[in-house]
């Protein structure tokens, strides 16, 4: 089977640099797509609060046979339970719906600054907690800005071990990453392939003819080579299997060069802008 490298977090633990992610698979379904994505050889799952599956992700990992001690859980809290006994509450309730006893890494979904009177230390104190009480192995966040990261350190000398943020060639979002693993933070790219936006790319296309590979798999190669962490979403057993099998090539230095090349900056993000995203679910 292949190996998956493993990412050292700054906490001491460490995480599966390639993982299978489950955002907007319906309920019904992650539980078959989960334990088909174990069974490919998947040891890194990542889900969230707000995605409504964590049942999901639970059953499937109980149905796969595969121990709980061998698969990375992680999950994110929902942007509507940033106050502090709302997110115990979430977390109690994430546990029970996963079947398990904690997490291996739970992140604070978005900063939100523009809500909860700006206050999303509070939220990260309490994330401090549940490291601390072992309901959470890792504690990292999601769509933080350098600004964002500079408030927890200063206020709270608590470092998050991950930033899941928005990255792929068309939108590289190079300040944050490089001011995050400035800090010791390690990068988890949400949207790797821009939602499918760069799969016609034609520069990708003839990097992957040559390598006699897809053009999903060279794009992921290129954030496993930049030493980002990616969790690929499919329910299609070809391209979960696809997207497991890209170490067995390397781009080049020109190849990496000539993919950087394709950030558009902020014009290629696909998703909300994290200074102003305020999104809480109903």
């Amino acid at each position: 089977m292949t190996s998956v490298p493993l990412i050292a977090l700054n906490d001491g633990t460490t995480i599966p640099q390639l993982g299978y992610g489950v955002f907007q698979i319906a309920p019904e379904e992650t539980a078959a797509a989960t334990r088909q994505a174990i069974e490919i050889g998947y040891r890194h799952i990542d889900t969230a609060q707000m995605y409504q599956n964590e049942a999901g992700v639970g059953q499937g990992i109980a149905d796969s046979g595969v121990d709980r001690s061998e698969i990375y859980v992680t999950t994110k809290l929902n942007n509507g339970f940033h106050r502090p006994d709302d997110a115990r509450r979430s977390l109690d309730e994430s546990l029970r719906k996963l079947g398990t006893d904690h997490v291996d890494l739970f992140l604070i979904h978005w900063p939100l600054p523009t809500l909860y009177d700006g206050d999303f230390v509070s939220t990260w104190k309490t994330m401090i907690e549940f490291a601390e009480d072992g309901r959470a192995t890792s504690i990292g966040v999601s769509n933080f800005q350098p600004a964002h990261l500079d408030r927890l350190a200063a206020e709270t000398g608590v470092v998050p071990a991950i930033n899941q943020i928005e990255v792929h060639p068309y939108f590289a979002n190079r300040d944050v990453c490089t001011d995050s693993t400035g800090r010791g933070i390690a990068v988890e790219a949400w949207s790797p392939i821009a939602q499918g936006g760069v799969l016609g790319d034609p520069i990708l296309s003839a990097i992957a003819e040559r390598l006699g590979k897809t053009t999903a798999q060279v794009t992921l190669r290129w954030h496993i080579q930049h030493g980002y962490i990616v969790f690929p979403k499919s329910t299609t057993a070809s391209r979960v299997r696809e997207n497991f099998e890209i170490f067995d090539f390397e781009l080049t230095d020109a190849d990496m060069a000539s993919i950087d090349a394709l950030d558009q900056g902020e014009s290629g993000r696909t998703g909300p802008n994290p200074d102003v995203f305020d999104y809480v679910p109903a």
